[in-house]
């Protein structure tokens, strides 16, 4: 009785879109290195780098705790792309000051999985393990450029 209920609620559920899986994909991310569960946060990773990074971030854990996130926006760039932007709160351990940093996570999907491909800080205070912004970020020159044109006119 209870196989034909769980089937029955199945069949009645929403089929979930491509924003549901990648949105889950991404809070189920930060959720996982919140609480430290880093084998389960490297499956949104590429297979290549899974065990090389789990090790870097257990290592970085020692000192570098996170309170909470929030992501703060979510950018489909097409079906295959997508830039979320997520706060994050954190502290070192050896400082005991909470930090809040906004970095951007680009995610691309492979088959039916999206993986994070790349994370960077976009503001707030540096963050160790997190890279830099890029010199020319796609959004930040399309933004310069248009800004430097309505001046010129």
């Amino acid at each position: 009785m209870k196989v034909l209920a769980i089937a029955v609620l199945a069949a009645c559920a929403p089929p979930q879109t491509a924003s549901d899986t990648l949105n889950d994909t991404i809070r189920g991310y930060n959720e996982a290195m919140r609480w430290e569960r880093f084998e389960t946060a490297a499956q949104a990773l590429p297979p290549k780098e899974r065990i090389k990074t789990i090790d870097e971030w257990d290592e970085r854990a020692k000192d570098l705790k996170f309170t909470e996130y929030d992501v703060v926006k979510v950018e489909p760039r097409g079906e295959r792309e997508a830039r979320a932007q997520v706060k994050i709160s954190w502290y070192l351990s050896s400082e005991g000051t909470v930090h809040q940093t906004h970095e951007i996570q680009t995610w691309e999907k492979h088959g039916k999985n999206w993986e994070l491909v790349d994370d960077r800080r976009l503001r707030g205070h540096e963050m160790p393990g997190l890279a830099e912004p890029l010199a020319h970020d796609d959004d930040d020159s399309d933004t310069k450029n248009t800004q430097a044109n309505a001046t010129k006119n």
